[in-house]
């Protein structure tokens, strides 16, 4: 694949109906990108993909470097080769501040998709990290409710995503879709809130407009799902 095209592996519908238990090792995934997010066998923790290291945030509150990706699978994920067309310096608050940012800054990408990168020291962020499933297919909004949020202050680290158009919404999340990681790579989750404070971080972002996805197969658990649309129950546990 070529730079900032997306690569996606999945649909966020097969998660909301529970498709977790099985998926494709996470190295056939950095084939086709070096930055994005996901999550892991069982959603078991958040992923997040950066400089092509992967790691997986968990429930507790640990994060571990996936050091063998050929063995570690993933039930969804979507990633690029990112290479920023903006670079600035931006203060933002919340997820709605970010939003009118790129809006701005990517007046001509109301259909298309973002892919961002921040990086510096946050005022606030708080994330949460999915402790996985009790049961086979158990849906994505149960698992969820049990959910371990955080709030980090005045930390150092990274924030990699995407922003998705609305039609999209069901095959991968619509609007922003944000993952952390600390600097120190020991802390991070899905981002519920973000704030910069007065202090400017590095921000980096490119426009896409091709998509890839792969759906799985020989997946029992896919072929006999529903996959109809949970618009709100997605919205409910993206944040």
């Amino acid at each position: 694949m070529a730079d900032n095209e997306v690569f996606q592996y999945s649909i966020i519908s097969a998660l909301m109906d529970g498709v977790a238990s099985h998926g494709t090792p996470i190295a056939r995934v950095l084939e086709h990108g070096d930055h994005g997010l996901g999550t892991f066998r069982n959603m078991v923790g958040e992923m997040i993909v950066l400089d092509g290291e992967v790691y997986q945030m968990k429930a507790d509150g640990s994060v571990v470097h996936i050091t063998d990706p050929a063995s570690t699978v993933t039930p969804f994920a979507t990633v690029t080769r990112f290479r920023p067309t903006l670079q600035s310096r931006v203060t933002v608050s919340g997820k709605d501040g970010l939003e009118e940012y790129l809006t701005r800054a990517f007046p001509e990408a109301r259909n298309h998709f973002l892919v961002v990168r921040m990086d510096g020291l946050f005022s606030k962020v708080h994330v949460r990290t999915a402790g996985g499933q009790n049961i086979p297919r158990e849906g994505m909004v149960d698992v969820c409710a049990r959910q371990t949020a955080h709030t980090f202050e005045r930390e150092k680290g990274t924030i990699v995503g995407f922003r998705c158009p609305e039609y999209v919404m069901g095959i991968n999340v619509a609007g922003i879709h944000l993952h952390f990681i600390s600097e120190d790579r020991q802390r991070g989750g899905h981002i519920l809130d973000l704030s910069t404070g007065a202090v400017a971080v590095d921000f980096a972002a490119a426009q896409m407009s091709r998509f890839h996805l792969e759906l799985p197969t020989e997946d029992g658990e896919f072929n006999q799902a529903n996959l109809k649309l949970q618009a709100q129950g997605i919205k409910a546990v993206e944040g």
